[in-house]
């Protein structure tokens, strides 16, 4: 077989249109090569803010990642939303909050912030850029929110994203040792210094959409949206086994698991509370 290609190509060459007929080959050849089949699960949109992914395995989620160092840089910014501008009305939706920015600022990603009352108002701890919207909530009550111990998503005027355990922050804030311009409370913690939650029951049937957001060790922080129902033990395994992040935060689920990722096609249309995204300026 490779004697008769190679008395092939020899034609070729010594034909007038040998260079066209040579291109034409390289080009079919090309177009054969096997194709790598690994990532068919996975569609992404790769950019210096991170990227957007949906994911097939250990269950069907999309996850947006930003990197740290992409937060310090003034282009890019981890940002909480609430109210309309100039009112006290919350914005509720992606698409509200898509009115409201400036010409030169494109939202890259969005999700859920955390947990809401009855008219929309955040039920823990949240700063927007540098105002206390509610003060730190370290009472004991009911729901995922008192699964205690829950935490504080945090960062200062530096884009330094932490996730602190609420009485640890309440410590550091006292100290004057944490200065958030930009916080979200809600609970119950997912990962605690590299360990899953210690009230969560590896055989648990409760299974439901949720969303959260981790600090992982190759400083990126990642949001991540089920695409289908799990317990808080896979959602919490996901984020230490999968994508490594030491400290992780539950921020809601259910019919409040909303996310905005448009180079992967997803737009909720849910009503929510307080709304966290990555907005790219141009410069």
């Amino acid at each position: 077989m490779i004697k008769d290609k190679l008395l092939m190509l020899n034609a070729i060459f010594n034909s007038p249109t040998s260079l066209l007929t040579v291109a034409l080959i390289a080009l079919s050849v090309s177009a054969c090569q096997p194709i790598d089949d690994t990532k068919n699960n996975v569609t992404d949109s790769n950019t210096e803010s991170g990227s957007c992914e949906s994911q097939k395995s250990p269950f069907a989620y999309s996850v947006c990642s930003v990197k740290a160092e992409a937060l310090t840089s003034g282009h890019y910014s981890l940002q909480l939303f609430w109210q309309q501008p100039n009112s006290t009305q919350p914005l509720l939706s992606f698409a509200n909050l898509l009115t409201t920015l400036p010409d030169n600022q494109r939202l890259n990603f969005a999700m859920n912030a955390g947990m809401y009352d009855e008219n929309y108002a955040p039920i823990g701890y949240t700063v927007i850029e540098g105002k206390e919207i509610h003060s730190l909530n370290l009472k004991e009550g009911g729901g995922n929110f008192h699964l205690l111990p829950n935490g504080v998503m945090w960062w200062d005027k530096t884009g330094a994203v932490q996730i602190t355990e609420s009485n640890a922050l309440d410590e550091q804030l006292k100290s004057g040792q944490a200065q958030p311009w930009y916080a979200t409370q809600s609970g119950p913690m997912l990962v605690i210094n590299n360990k899953i939650h210690p009230q969560f029951n590896p055989n648990s049937a409760s299974a439901k959409l949720r969303n959260g957001a981790g600090v992982c060790n190759d400083g990126s922080i990642q949001f991540v949206n089920s695409d289908e129902p799990v317990t808080f033990y896979q959602f919490a395994a996901l984020f230490k086994d999968y994508l490594k992040c030491p400290n992780a935060l539950f921020l809601d689920g259910g019919i409040a698991s909303a996310l905005y990722a448009p180079s992967i096609d997803k737009h909720d249309k849910k009503e929510m509370g307080v709304i966290i995204g990555v907005i790219e300026t141009k410069k």
